[in-house]
């Protein structure tokens, strides 16, 4: 059972179907970069009196957090 429903995840994957390999790749690399923005953006709203060398050190730190250990 589907715990949420996802009226357009058909046509999502219709849609990832018909797109190269390329253009599947590029997309990848374009949420990512997004989702990067998004996490950048959501911190300095958290931490707005840092400066950019602490928001850098903060960022850095977080993002080692994030890192998957399993390689």
């Amino acid at each position: 059972m589907d715990p949420k429903p996802r009226p357009n995840h058909r046509q999502y994957i219709e849609t990832l179907r018909r797109m190269t390999p390329e253009q599947r790749l590029r997309q990848s690399f374009e949420l990512s970069a997004f989702a990067q923005q998004l996490f950048m953006h959501g911190l300095r709203k958290r931490f707005p009196d840092l400066t950019a060398e602490e928001f850098k050190k903060l960022l850095l730190r977080r993002l080692e957090k994030c890192h998957n250990r399993n390689y």
